[in-house]
């Protein structure tokens, strides 16, 4: 090996000579907070995402309410409340949401509260009744022969249709509305249910008959789990013709909800606050739906 000599003459040089290599920018070389936003392709491709995303709805959204106030516009000094006056109506009915002037005269909190209450009464009825049922009509051949005829015969009844036998049979108002609810939001939850266990491959059956296990190991091992997308499914409609139902029988009933607020609103001509009624049952609908959904995908199998 050859080593590497230094003379005194090539040491000053090299100690005289000036230092050209250029120092590191302070700007360029600090390292990237966490908080700072993505640069380049990543952050447009993001924008260019989130643009696509919330692009459509901010427009039909704006058309919506361009159409809203042309209509109004039209209809001259008595036609229907446009979005501005409607908008200040909402923010005076909701300053105080929760006053309780007597039984008639509540706020806008306690009414959407109390139709919340009836929905979760009668569904829940609903679906103790309608999933056990389901299961067994999908499970045996004869059963689901016997009840077919009937769920075909109830089934396309309107809801109201069955609120004057609410009236009669429980003499009251309250079980009267649950009554409605109840026979209203059942059909999905039986129909779905019954499909999904319809449905189970026939062989996984086979299999659980071969190794002689009980109906309800057959339940929880083999039903269960493969008709849980089917019984969601149904529950979110259910759940909706609950709350589209509750509307149209809490206007008969009278009372405390949401629909006897709308038909005590009409009654004083406010139709501002009708508006904004509808606005609220259609976002507490939306509401419901996407919780639904949630709980479903959460315990999708596929």
């Amino acid at each position: 090996m050859s080593a590497v000599t230094f003379n005194e003459s090539s040491l000053k040089d090299i100690m005289n000579s000036p230092d050209t290599t250029p120092l590191p920018d302070a700007a360029t070389s600090a390292p990237r907070p966490a908080f700072f936003p993505p640069s380049g392709p990543a952050f447009s491709a993001a924008v260019g995402k989130l643009l696509r995303a919330a692009l459509p709805p901010l427009l039909g959204m704006a058309l919506f309410v361009l159409l809203w106030q042309i209509v109004s516009a039209s209809g001259g000094e008595h036609g229907l409340p446009g979005p501005a006056k409607t908008w200040e109506s909402a923010k005076l009915l909701f300053a105080d949401p929760f006053y309780d002037n007597g039984p008639n005269d509540k706020g806008i909190g306690w009414n959407i509260l109390a139709s919340l209450n009836r929905v979760g009464m009668g569904f829940g009825l609903a679906a103790l009744v309608g999933i056990p049922a389901g299961f067994m009509i999908g499970r045996f051949q004869f059963l689901s022969g016997m009840v077919a005829p009937i769920v075909s015969l109830l089934r396309p009844v309107s809801p109201l249709a069955w609120l004057p036998i609410g009236l009669y049979v429980f003499k009251e108002t309250e079980p009267a509305s649950l009554w409605v609810i109840f026979i209203s939001s059942i059909w999905p939850i039986i129909l779905n249910t019954a499909a999904g266990v319809s449905r189970v491959p026939q062989d996984y059956l086979n299999v659980a008959r071969v190794l002689n296990l009980s109906e309800w190991k057959i339940f929880t091992r083999i039903l269960f789990p493969s008709v849980l997308p089917h019984l969601m499914t149904g529950i979110r409609l259910s759940m909706g013709v609950a709350w589209l139902v509750i509307v149209a029988a809490e206007m008969l009933t009278g009372g405390t909800g949401i629909g006897f607020w709308v038909w005590d609103e009409w009654n004083n001509l406010n139709v501002e606050h009708i508006l904004i009624a509808i606005f609220i049952v259609g976002i507490i609908g939306l509401l419901l739906e996407q919780v639904l959904v949630l709980i479903a995908n959460r315990f999708n199998y596929e």
